[in-house]
């Protein structure tokens, strides 16, 4: 283990003041401490309620039992900042991340690095420190989220830097130096969980075999389908620009109303997918995710705007997607593609506006009704009977002929050529 003298962050420059991303918990309890000891630095903690479900003032507590000056605790409510600013313009485009997650852990990593690169502007701190391990996704999410708005900040990530070898060394040394550690602390943990206002997810330990069914205890924010009512819920959930603003015709703030879908969520037994996935750094992960409140509104939006967007926008929106979906997860919020796609995106956002009528019924979301006043949807152009004139069905001739000239073309091309005559 390195020693206090003249201890330099992976970036080579000498650390005076850190703000280090604080959960509380045992790992960042311990990384505070291991901070003190091995680089000689002012600690600043920073503890982000991002609607996790957690009590934050024992955070708070434990900081100045470890020596953490009372200025330098900061612990901030960014639900509604998270939800309005991060999860809104995600879900306009619609993204998931290889055909199925929401990515609610990739859109918390850049907020989290925002409020870290400014409370570090704030107490004049010349590094910042995560407790993202070296195999994971999240260090990458975190460190490009600091470079993008601090290029100069120096960053700490104990995990690829520290001695420890395993779980029992550093609980060892959170006994040598007074960290609590809870009874349930001292085994293994059967899986690790993260947790944020749109999603938990879970993984390692009980979990590493993808070929094994997850226990129930894993599932947090979700009961079973099969143990869901059996009856039908029916909301409705209004749209303006692209946003979800209202359920049942009742105005909700952003974070507000994603709490009301997942508790809607939650007792249908909505939101629960458990994947295999491709994490950035190269390795295959699998990993057991819910997602009530998130899994209800992506159904809407999508119901939404299959009445208000053209065409030709929703299948580009729909062909751009995975691209951004894909810069979310490897951490390039920041980064100037995102920010043109989301230019692009909400910019399709215009004119969707409306209500959706779902039915929630054992883990299903069932759209049953839109209504725009913005909708291009035409009941006379559509309809079976007379309409009116208002569409001419022989006009479809010409217009299958020309589409069909290309492969009439390689077929007339395909076709065997007759033999000649002697």
């Amino acid at each position: 283990m390195a020693t206090k003298a003249a201890v330099k962050a992976g970036n080579g420059k000498v650390v005076k003041k850190v703000v280090l991303a604080y959960s509380g918990g045992l790992d960042t309890s311990i990384i505070l401490k291991w901070l003190q000891q091995t680089y000689d630095c002012e600690v600043v903690t920073f503890t982000a309620d991002l609607g996790q479900g957690e009590e934050l003032e024992p955070a708070r507590k434990k900081a100045v039992m470890l020596g953490i000056k009372p200025e330098n605790i900061f612990i901030e409510d960014l639900r509604e900042e998270f939800v309005r600013d991060f999860v809104f313009p995600m879900f306009r485009a619609n993204a998931v991340y290889e055909g199925v997650y929401l990515l609610g852990t990739s859109i918390a990593r850049p907020l989290i690095a925002k409020a870290q690169i400014d409370i570090a502007r704030k107490t004049g701190a010349d590094a910042v420190c995560h407790g993202a391990t070296g195999k994971g996704n999240d260090q990458v999410r975190f460190e490009l989220g600091y470079y993008a708005l601090e290029p100069g900040i120096k960053i700490i990530a104990p995990w690829r830097e520290w001695a420890f070898k395993g779980r029992e060394e550093l609980l060892e040394f959170a006994r040598q130096h007074q960290i609590p550690v809870a009874k349930d602390k001292e085994g293994e943990s059967p899986f690790s969980v993260d947790a944020n206002l749109l999603h938990s997810s879970s993984e390692g330990k009980v979990l590493e075999d993808p070929a094994k069914k997850a226990p129930e205890i894993v599932y947090q924010r979700t009961i079973s389908p099969m143990a869901a009512p059996d009856k039908v819920t029916t909301i409705k959930i209004g749209f303006a620009k692209g946003d979800a603003v209202s359920i049942d015709g009742k105005a909700l703030s952003p974070a507000t109303l994603l709490k009301a879908l997942n508790d809607l969520g939650r007792d249908n037994g909505i939101g629960r997918l458990d994947l295999v996935e491709n994490r950035f750094v190269g390795m295959k992960s699998r990993g057991v995710y819910e997602t009530p409140g998130g899994t209800i509104l992506l159904a809407a939006h999508r119901a939404i705007e299959s009445v208000t967007l053209d065409r030709g926008a929703m299948h580009l929106k729909d062909d751009l997607m995975p691209r951004y979906a894909a810069l979310i997860y490897n951490g390039f919020w920041f980064s100037p593609e995102r920010e043109m796609l989301q230019a692009l995106i909400d910019k399709s956002q215009e004119h969707v506006e409306g209500e959706v009528t779902l039915e929630l019924y054992k883990g299903n979301v069932i759209v049953v009704g839109r209504d725009s006043p913005k909708s291009l949807y035409s009941s006379t152009l559509v309809t079976f009977e007379d309409d009116k004139g208002a569409y001419d069905q022989k006009d479809a001739q010409g217009f299958i002929k020309l589409n069909a000239l290309r492969l009439r073309t390689l077929g007339m091309r395909s076709r065997p050529k007759p033999a000649k005559g002697r």
